[in-house]
């Protein structure tokens, strides 16, 4: 009798353990503070239980973290390099999916930038924030921009860095820098629309910024962030994303 007891009770448990969602970290570039955001807002209205929490920041010191046994189950980069190591160090549970194409735009709250990049050199601009660029996709773009444009030696003493690209946005809102070269999704969020005006940048000056996520071997087991990826592929998760600028990828 003892033993039946015992093994109904363990079964009890065992469902109820399926039935209670499982807490999800995700790492996360910091051009999807809003958008991502709001995805996951919209995805806990169909699942209310759902516990998600995001850590935003550079994705070279979001990949260090994971490196160093950081306990993330999904990982989202502004480019695809970062997932791809890890997929080669054996970190992740299959390859990296491309979710979007980002767009790089200067910005500011207090310029007219729509002449373009060569407002830059005026010297009303004496501040121009990018993100680093030795960790955050971003900033690497900004810096392949300038050099494209062969603006970078004549600007070097005008940039100042943000540790991410969310930061060197702030820069430019908080006045502390006079324009930016941000990430599109960020000049298209509630807190910087309407507070300046941007300048879209031509594409050729700067790699692609194709970006990609990838379910981590510490995500393996974890059935509410397996079914939160999948929720990724609805049309209402690739809206959002749209909203903010981001261009989808054709295989989606």
């Amino acid at each position: 009798m003892i033993k039946k007891l015992f093994y109904a009770v363990l079964i009890s448990l065992t469902a109820f353990a399926y039935i209670i969602p499982q807490n999800v970290t995700v790492a996360a570039a910091a051009d999807l503070r809003y958008a991502l955001d709001e995805v996951i807002s919209r995805y806990k209205v169909l699942n209310p239980k759902a516990k998600i929490e995001v850590i935003y920041g550079a994705s070279g010191n979001l990949y260090q973290q994971i490196t160093n046994k950081a306990p993330f189950d999904i990982f989202f980069s502004a480019d695809n390099n970062y997932p791809l190591k890890l997929a080669e160090s054996h970190l992740t549970v299959g390859q990296p999916k491309l979710y979007a194409i980002g767009h790089l735009v200067l910005w500011s709250s207090s310029k007219n930038v729509s002449k373009g990049i060569s407002i830059l050199k005026s010297n009303d601009i004496k501040k121009i924030s990018i993100a680093n660029p030795e960790v955050a996709p971003y900033g690497k773009r900004a810096v392949e921009c300038l050099k494209y444009y062969k603006l970078d030696e004549q600007l070097k003493d005008k940039i100042v860095k943000g540790d991410n690209v969310s930061q060197a946005a702030q820069f430019v809102l908080t006045g502390n820098a006079d324009a930016g070269l941000i990430a599109l999704s960020l000049a298209l969020s509630k807190e910087m629309k309407g507070k300046g005006t941007y300048f879209l940048v031509d594409e050729k000056s700067y790699s692609k910024l194709e970006q990609s996520y990838v379910l981590l071997k510490n995500g393996e087991k974890n059935t509410e962030a397996v079914k939160f990826i999948k929720y990724l592929d609805s049309n209402e998760a690739k809206n959002i994303l749209a909203k903010y600028g981001f261009k989808l990828p054709k295989n989606k």
